[in-house]
């Protein structure tokens, strides 16, 4: 809040430097969750976009514990794991999905999930459609009973 006062004040100079940086690489986080569907969006885009060196924006995520990359591709995985098991996109092919959020390579699409998640895309849809209790009849999702996956 502070950094957002200042900077409308223009006083974002008498900040202490703590305050400056967390603001930065809250304004990174946030320009990552706004493009992370871009497959250009890698470390090199996000400090460009920014004015800061490649090696600069490493070493601000370093206390965070989390690689810039790695923070990319967590969110891209995320949003497939979400569209996989959304009913509503049942239609829309596995490598469509992975291209959506941000994904080049099927393949390398295919690696990131089973490591996040322990089941290869197509595994983890069919798996979500059990759970919901949806069959499919002609390409579209038809509910069967209550979802296995808790609100919230």
């Amino acid at each position: 809040m502070a950094g957002l006062v200042s900077r409308e004040l223009d006083a974002e100079a008498a900040l202490p430097p703590e305050t400056h940086t967390r603001n930065l690489v809250l304004t990174i986080r946030s320009f990552i969750l706004r493009n992370f569907r871009d497959p250009r969006l890698t470390p090199q885009t996000v400090a460009a976009a920014h004015h800061l060196s490649t090696r600069h924006l490493h070493r601000l995520f370093q206390p965070e514990g989390v690689t810039v990359a790695a923070l990319i591709r967590h969110r891209r995985l995320e949003q497939a794991r979400r569209e996989l098991a959304d009913p509503a996109l049942l239609g829309l092919p596995v490598q469509a999905i992975a291209a959506r959020c941000g994904f080049t390579a099927s393949a390398h699409f295919s690696r990131a999930f089973r490591g996040a998640y322990g089941d290869s895309p197509s595994e983890y849809r069919h798996a979500e459609q059990r759970g919901a209790g949806l069959s499919t009849v002609r390409g579209t999702a038809s509910p069967r009973g209550t979802s296995a996956i808790p609100a919230g």
